[in-house]
């Protein structure tokens, strides 16, 4: 039972990874994007800041549970 907890697990947080990564580019296209204001620039350059956080969080947590799931 273990073993599919832990690889519904490892989906779940491949799938939250994959949500901060798109996350994480399209604040990127904000915080360039010369036609925004410096306020906005700046809000979307902190949250892909916080959205790469996020996206190695769960990059790890998926490769704990796709570990434990193989044992």
């Amino acid at each position: 039972m273990d073993n599919v907890k832990n690889a519904a697990n490892y989906v779940a947080d491949s799938v939250k990874s994959a949500t901060s990564t798109g996350s994480k580019e399209a604040n990127k296209q904000v915080a360039k994007d010369s036609d925004a204001s410096i306020g906005t620039r700046a809000s979307a350059a902190k949250d892909a800041v916080g959205d790469k956080f996020d996206e190695q969080k769960h990059d790890k947590s998926a490769d704990v549970h796709k570990e434990a799931a193989k044992h």
